[in-house]
């Protein structure tokens, strides 16, 4: 099962109240929430808050998307980001692998990297919350062996996989990633975008070609997976809207066949 929703970060410029409306308006059922500027680390009241209001409006909590980076950010800081993810509700909590790209990392770099997050995972697991990685550039999950070959270094059950695509993504790599995933594939970022990546926002229907591939991919096995808008065009709630219901549309294509 396929559950359409929306990353917090997508609108910066709105607080917690206006973002649930958008979500709700738009037809989307969870919100993942930003530590940086709707729900920052530490923020106790502030999270659950919004879980209420989350709560009172019929809007799902997806992954708690922390800055944490492993290996790199003070250990102690993890604390207030696993505090806050309780008190939030959040099922999951998202971090970094890292700063250094996996070709540029050392075996001292990733040594650490996996170290600190198998801690992070244990602590986790510890208040029944999962942990995920962001699939990013500049970090050991820049490139999918490296992701995988991470994922069985730290070796938890606790953690699941996040997958987003790049710049110009390519279809067929598109999907080898997400197979290389699953089934532990607990959520997608989802946008499009042209040459110049973040710069240069589509509206998500002018990559149905990668869109339908990866939503298939997701809805095969049948296991709930989240998939959120992130990066509108113009940062627009309009645009926000009309990109919530070709994800709609598509995740009920997906999920029938």
């Amino acid at each position: 099962m396929i559950i359409p929703g929306l990353a917090s970060v997508t609108f910066r410029q709105l607080d917690p109240a206006h973002v649930v409306s958008v979500a709700r308006d738009c037809g989307l059922q969870v919100v993942e929430w930003g530590g940086d500027v709707h729900v920052p680390a530490g923020a106790i009241g502030t999270a659950r808050a919004v879980s209420a209001l989350c709560a009172d409006h019929g809007i799902a909590i997806g992954t708690y998307g922390s800055y944490y980076k492993a290996g790199h950010t003070a250990e102690a800081e993890f604390d207030a980001v696993l505090r806050t993810a309780a008190a939030l509700g959040a099922p999951r909590i998202r971090v970094w692998a890292g700063v250094v790209g996996s070709a540029e990392a050392d075996a001292e770099e990733r040594a650490r990297v996996v170290a600190d997050l198998r801690r992070c995972a244990d602590a986790c697991a510890a208040e029944g919350i999962r942990l995920t990685v962001e699939h990013h550039v500049e970090s050991l999950t820049d490139d999918i062996g490296s992701a995988v070959r991470l994922r069985e270094e730290i070796g938890h059950d606790a953690l699941v996989a996040h997958w987003q695509p790049r710049e110009l993504p390519d279809v067929a790599e598109c999907v080898r990633e997400v197979r290389a995933l699953l089934p532990d594939l607990a959520s997608v970022h989802a946008f499009s975008w042209g040459a110049d990546g973040f710069t240069e926002r589509l509206p998500l229907d002018a990559r149905l070609d990668l869109w339908d591939a990866v939503l298939r991919e997701l809805a095969a096995d049948g296991r709930r997976r989240e998939v959120l808008l992130e990066f509108v065009p113009g940062d627009s709630v309009e645009a926000c809207r009309r990109d919530a219901a070709a994800l709609r549309d598509r995740i009920a294509a997906a999920m029938d066949n």
